[in-house]
């Protein structure tokens, strides 16, 4: 049998600090693609995994759902973390497989549908116009993830999972905790239990809403996962509690990650700004663009249900496969110059919901916030530039900018 690709440069898949270097990250995976596509990385800390670089791979892994599961490494951790989530016991949808995903995840499905979205466009444009007032009255300067991007996406998803406002500090700094536990500025602590603590302080605090729920039902989304019913059984606490984590966490950091670096691309890239402002039809591709250009799931990964090939590769049955979506993003081979920001860019298939059964709940909420965000925002801006360095997070799964020091003059 031929020894498996080892490429060296695929390192930089299980280095966190990585993703705070764009160009250099995006010189080694241009160079992944190009020669080692599928290639095999053994880093200490980490259990071994492929790494899977060109979108058509990404694409045929994600389509074989039942050869190519979640469970039991759904996300690129240490081995140690994978440990200590294995013994808590955490299992949220991205963590599970058909049939029983299938069964979860429509339990909240109806909150993310095309007619519950159309019910919630006026909300969201009330609060885009809010936070855009906000930025108005910041005097003509502000860090605009800190002070914008960051509130927004998290106003919506707690009040759809009926957080109270007055919790909504709290929930922010534990998701941040949670999502950036790679990151010195960000985590909780340098030690892995203290991330735990942060997951474990989350479920503490939707146990006692469950309970309330439970007593009290309301018509939000949190009360619906409270009192779900699966074959006639509640959802067990570990389960409900990850039902709550995974919307609370996906549906804030992914959405402002993708708002900062998408108001970044439109200050780095001021004739496409000015392209959209005077058409603001071309939204819908612009919010697809965006989402492209940020990625904010750096990646997922999938284990091999049995022997298969990836890329002519072959895979052992129990391997794990990293689907690095930053990478198949911008690959020469899915997209028209990638490296452009193209605000009017058609066709779009990028893979950064990932793609097939486990493609993102949240998607159409997402692309809702960022239309209608930027919808507010251009046509009100007279001026707009850096204020300083733009600065990333170092993460391995859900990441972006945590800061963005920007000046403009707003209408």
């Amino acid at each position: 049998m031929s020894m498996p690709i080892v490429d060296d440069a695929a390192k930089v898949l299980a280095n966190p600090k990585s993703y705070t270097d764009e160009p250099a990250l995006h010189a080694a995976l241009a160079g992944l693609r190009a020669k080692a596509p599928v290639s095999l990385v053994t880093v200490p800390d980490y259990t071994p995994f492929w790494a899977i670089t060109k979108h058509a791979d990404i694409m045929a892994v994600e389509r074989a759902n039942q050869l190519f599961t979640n469970w039991p490494r759904p996300v690129l951790m240490t081995t140690a973390s994978d440990e200590m989530q294995a013994a808590v016991g955490i299992r949220t949808l991205i963590h599970m497989d058909d049939p029983q995903h299938r069964v979860v995840r429509a339990i909240g499905a109806d909150w993310f549908s095309p007619k519950a979205m159309k019910a919630m466009g006026e909300r969201i444009e009330q609060l885009a116009k809010r936070y855009v007032d906000q930025m108005r009255d910041a005097g003509g300067e502000c860090d605009f993830v800190q002070e914008v991007a960051v509130n927004f996406p998290l106003y919506v998803i707690m009040s759809l999972l009926g957080v109270p406002e007055a919790d909504f500090p709290l929930m922010l700094k534990l998701t941040q905790e949670l999502m950036g536990s790679d990151d010195d500025e960000m985590q909780r602590s340098a030690q892995s239990d203290e991330a735990m603590n942060s997951l474990v302080e989350l479920f503490q605090y939707f146990q006692n809403l469950t309970a309330r729920w439970r007593e009290h039902p309301t018509g939000d989304l949190g009360s619906t996962i409270a009192n779900a019913r699966v074959d006639g059984e509640p959802l067990s606490d570990i389960d409900t509690m990850s039902y709550y984590a995974i919307i609370a966490t996906a549906g804030h950091d992914t959405t402002s990650s993708s708002i900062s670096g998408g108001l970044r691309a439109l200050v780095e890239h001021p004739e496409q700004r000015d392209r959209l402002r005077d058409n603001l039809d071309l939204m819908p591709r612009a919010t697809e663009e965006i989402i492209r250009w940020v990625t904010p799931v750096k990646a997922f990964m999938r284990t091999a249900a049995q022997d298969a090939t990836v890329g002519g590769v072959p895979i052992a049955a129990g391997d794990s496969l990293l689907l690095s979506y930053v990478s198949g993003n911008r690959d020469e081979d899915a997209f028209d110059d990638p490296f452009r920001f193209d605000v009017g860019r058609e066709p779009n298939k990028h893979v950064a919901f990932g793609f097939g059964v486990h493609f993102c709940l949240g998607a159409g909420l997402a692309r809702m916030e960022i239309n209608k965000f930027f919808s507010e925002l251009l046509p009100r801006l007279k001026s707009i530039e850096l204020d300083g360095a733009p600065e990333l997070t170092a993460t391995t799964f859900v990441g972006g900018l945590k800061h963005l020091p920007i000046r403009y003059s707003l209408i």
